[in-house]
């Protein structure tokens, strides 16, 4: 329970750093303000943060270190999450209801599941299955609340392709989870900052006043730079599916925070969406998948201690902190233990 629970903190992190960011971006659109722009200024001050967190990390530039063999997947990530996906939310939401939107998006996370499960055999069980469609089923009580739902055009079918077009993105960055988290959301928050300012300016919008400016990048590093970071992070530990699920509270999390914050009323739909997503939570964070199963020979680098997956020499002279980070293999091994699909344990069963 307890390293789950470790494991599982990094998705939660990222669903209450992105539910948080909902209502206070929500309180910078209107002035006639294009919602290219406003989601491009998001994704930079994403983007062009992260790039400012890892130089005074790293005291200077330091080359990235992706396997060659992981440049495919991070290309594939960046343009389905970092391009299609932004893209399709603006058109969609051009053309749906805000209600209806939030409620379509919670398709991400079972889209995310499906393509994990089918796909790309992540391992799932029945009670992991029911916690997540809980917590989706939170999310749709809380859209559904809302009377101006409604479904218009072709508006939730762009809704729907953005999520799949980040399930995809989800799936993808698992697979290059391993390497430096920082620098795999950075450029994909980038490129989506990019291609949604370049489109905003394109249609002729207008460029913000500086109080509102500063506040959309400080709002996009938080709620989606360090987010995302987290959200690499929970991939790297708990599988697409697993991440995908805890993401989902963040509609839960926004919702919250304008009852808090901004003085909006509770309603039964609230408190009755706070009880599914904390069941599926529980279901979740109650999980134990123990078998016997096979480690093959791997090489790799990400931050790790010594532990019983990690027993390797240094080549290098090593001062005995841990965690640390270098490239170091993995011989093969066979054991049994409780586990959850991270980086280590991709078998099939």
């Amino acid at each position: 329970m307890k390293t789950l629970l470790r494991a599982a903190l990094p998705a939660l992190g990222a669903a209450v750093l992105f539910g948080a960011s909902t209502p206070l971006a929500k309180q910078l659109v209107g002035g006639g303000m294009s919602p290219f722009v406003l989601a491009g200024l998001l994704y930079l001050g994403s983007g062009g943060g992260l790039l400012v967190l890892r130089l005074l990390r790293d005291r200077g530039w330091q080359p990235a270190n992706l396997p060659r063999a992981e440049w495919p997947w991070m290309a594939g990530a960046i343009v389905f999450g970092g391009v299609l996906g932004p893209l399709l939310l603006m058109l969609g939401l051009a053309h749906t209801t805000a209600a209806s939107a939030s409620l379509l998006l919670n398709f991400e996370s079972v889209l995310t599941a499906v393509l994990a499960w089918w796909v790309f055999r992540e391992n799932a069980d029945r009670r992991i299955v029911l916690g997540m469609l809980l917590i989706v089923a939170g999310g749709a009580v809380l859209a559904w609340s809302d009377s101006s739902a409604a479904v218009l055009g072709w508006g939730p079918l762009a809704l729907l392709g953005a999520c799949l077009a980040w399930a995809i993105d989800n799936n993808l960055t698992r697979k290059v989870s391993a390497s430096d988290a920082v620098w795999v959301a950075g450029c994909k928050g980038l490129v989506a900052g990019a291609v949604n300012t370049g489109l905003g300016w394109a249609l002729g919008a207008a460029w913000p006043s500086g109080a509102v400016l500063a506040s959309a990048l400080g709002i996009g590093f938080v709620g989606y730079g360090l987010s995302l970071v987290l959200f690499v992070l929970a991939l790297r530990g708990l599988g697409a599916a697993r991440t995908g699920a805890y993401f989902s509270i963040a509609p839960f999390v926004g919702a919250a925070i304008a009852v808090l914050v901004f003085g909006e009323p509770t309603t039964m739909a609230f408190w009755a969406a706070a009880a599914l997503m904390a069941a599926g939570v529980w279901l979740h964070l109650t999980e134990h998948h123990a078998h016997a199963h096979t480690h093959v020979a791997l090489s790799h680098a990400h931050r790790h201690r010594h532990d019983a997956h990690h027993q390797h020499d240094h080549d290098f002279a090593w001062d005995g902190v841990e965690p640390h980070t270098h490239p170091h293999p993995h011989a093969p091994l066979r054991h049994s233990h409780a586990h959850f699909p991270d980086i280590h344990h991709r078998h099939r069963h």
